[in-house]
């Protein structure tokens, strides 16, 4: 059995909005983030991670922010590609580990609807996929409001 192991992280900004999207769900909130795509951090860490593990380099790479085919694109689709790569590599993906940092909202009664969200998308048991998050105490850009980040830990494994 083989087995590797990757981390992915990613930041954006806020501007004023509506709602932003995170996990591949809508959350509603006066911001919206600042991308080329839907902005959504936590899948965008999720796809490096496993890009990561499969030595694949990272998501601007693979989808470029500069294609007009990834403006404004949904992030679900960019994962569900990033998903595929790893079975025509012949790998599974055992779980997923993340963090995703910012003051507000609080995301505490968004977590399960993420976790079943991106279980659903790409297939895998939703005890499977752990989402956490967390404030920075009011220390740095997340803690300003200025923006979010998330971090992404997975493991990867072949027979």
């Amino acid at each position: 059995m083989k087995i590797k192991t990757g981390i992915g992280f990613d930041v954006h900004k806020f501007k004023d909005g509506e709602f932003f999207t995170l996990g591949g769900i809508e959350i509603p909130f006066e911001k919206s983030c600042i991308a080329h795509s839907d902005g959504d951090v936590l899948l965008h860490a999720i796809c490096d991670a496993l890009l990561g593990a499969l030595s694949m380099r990272d998501i601007g790479y693979h989808f470029p922010d500069k294609a007009s085919e990834y403006k404004d694109i949904d992030s679900k689709i960019l994962l569900k590609k990033v998903v595929e790569m790893v079975k025509d590599k012949g790998f599974e993906i055992s779980n997923i580990d993340s963090i995703v940092c910012l003051e507000r909202p609080k995301l505490s009664d968004k977590i399960d609807s993420m976790r079943k969200t991106i279980s659903e998308l790409i297939e895998m048991d939703i005890e499977d996929i752990s989402i956490k998050a967390t404030t920075t105490e009011t220390l740095g850009f997340e803690g300003r409001g200025e923006g979010i980040s998330a971090y992404a830990n997975v493991l990867i494994f072949k027979n």
